[in-house]
C-alpha cells in the first residue's frame, strides 16, 4: 500500500479512525484497539478517542497475537459477556452493523454470531463476529497467523448468522483502495 493500511483516508478520515468511531458509536463498551506495526503513527490518529489502545509487541507473530492481546485487556477490564472482533479494513462496517450483532446476542445468547455475506458467488461467514465468553479460551489458544476462522468453522452449527453485506468489501490491495476512493466499492 505504500503506507500503513490503517492510515489510508476515506471520506475525510483514516480507516482506523472510521473503525474506532463506528465501535464507539455502537453499544459496545469498552472499545479496545490493538496496534502492532507502525503503532506510534496509528495511535496518533485515534489519540482523541476514548478507545483503550493496546500495543501488541508480538505483532509479527500474526493476527492471533493481536486477538490474544486485546482479549487479555478486555478480560482484565471486568466481567464481559462477549467480545466483537472487527477490522479496520472493512470501511462500510458501521455502528449499526455492530449493534445488529449485539442485539442478536442479547436476544438469543448464542456462543457465536458471525457476519454473513456473499463474495465470489459464495456465502462467507466471518468478521465482524461476536464471541461469547465461553469461546474466550479458544480465542486465547490461537497461534501464528491464524485469525478466528478456525473457531468460526468449529462452532458453525451453533452460530447465528447475521446478514452483513457491508462486510463484503475490505481494503487489501491498492486496487481495493482505488475502488473505495472512487465510490466503486459500495456496489461490490
Amino acid at each position: 500500500m505504500g503506507k500503513p493500511k490503517q492510515l489510508l483516508r476515506y471520506e475525510g478520515e483514516t480507516l482506523i479512525g472510521r473503525a474506532v468511531r463506528s465501535a464507539q458509536d455502537s453499544k459496545c463498551c469498552p472499545v479496545i484497539v490493538v496496534l502492532g506495526a507502525h503503532a506510534c503513527a496509528v495511535r496518533d490518529e485515534i489519540a482523541e478517542t476514548v478507545a483503550h489502545v493496546v500495543i501488541n509487541q508480538a505483532w509479527a507473530e500474526g493476527m492471533s497475537s493481536s486477538i490474544r492481546c486485546g482479549l487479555s485487556v478486555l478480560e482484565a477490564s471486568g466481567e464481559v459477556a462477549a467480545a466483537i472482533l472487527m477490522l479496520c479494513d472493512q470501511p462500510f462496517v458501521t455502528a449499526s452493523v455492530i449493534n445488529r450483532l449485539t442485539d442478536t446476542f442479547y436476544a438469543r445468547r448464542p456462543p457465536l454470531i458471525v457476519s454473513e455475506y456473499e463474495t465470489g458467488g459464495e456465502r462467507t461467514q466471518g468478521v465482524p463476529a461476536l464471541f461469547s465468553r465461553a469461546l474466550f479460551p479458544e480465542l486465547m489458544s490461537l497461534s501464528g497467523a491464524e485469525g478466528a476462522k478456525r473457531i468460526i468453522a468449529r462452532h458453525a452449527s451453533e452460530a447465528v448468522c447475521v446478514a452483513v453485506p457491508e462486510a463484503v468489501f475490505d481494503v487489501d490491495t491498492p486496487d481495493d483502495y482505488y475502488l473505495l476512493c472512487n465510490n466503486i466499492a459500495q456496489g461490490i
